[in-house]
């Protein structure tokens, strides 16, 4: 069994930045893809960011340009850089490894809360 445990979350004030990490519990081999979701009160949780085995990455158009996703693989760890914030952002972030077991599985982190505030 993978656990993933976020970390980074916080609360920031409008135009500031934050860096999530989600580091898994183990190697994990033949990974997929990683990702980060979001879920704000009230609404479903969305796709913010995702970076493939190959290293190709897919934004959001809502955070494009603000936003960006990387990984490093010898600590077995998925970041998300977030600038320029808005109040918009707030939402419980979710990290997603989606493992090729010869089907696809998800593993899923806790969430941990981004509020931008002033």
């Amino acid at each position: 069994q993978v656990q993933l445990v976020e970390s980074g979350g916080g609360l920031v004030q409008p135009g500031g930045s934050l860096r999530l990490s989600c580091a898994a519990s183990r190697s994990i081999f033949s990974v997929y893809a990683m990702g980060w979701y979001r879920q704000a009160p009230g609404k479903q949780r969305e796709l913010v960011a995702v970076i493939t085995s190959g290293g190709k990455t897919n934004y959001a158009d809502s955070v494009k340009g603000r936003f960006t996703i990387s990984r490093d693989n010898a600590k077995n760890t998925v970041y998300l850089q977030m600038n320029s914030l808005k109040p918009e952002d707030t939402a419980v972030y979710y990290c997603k490894y989606q493992v090729d077991l010869g089907y696809l599985k998800d593993y899923w982190g806790q969430g941990t809360q981004v509020t931008v505030s002033s």
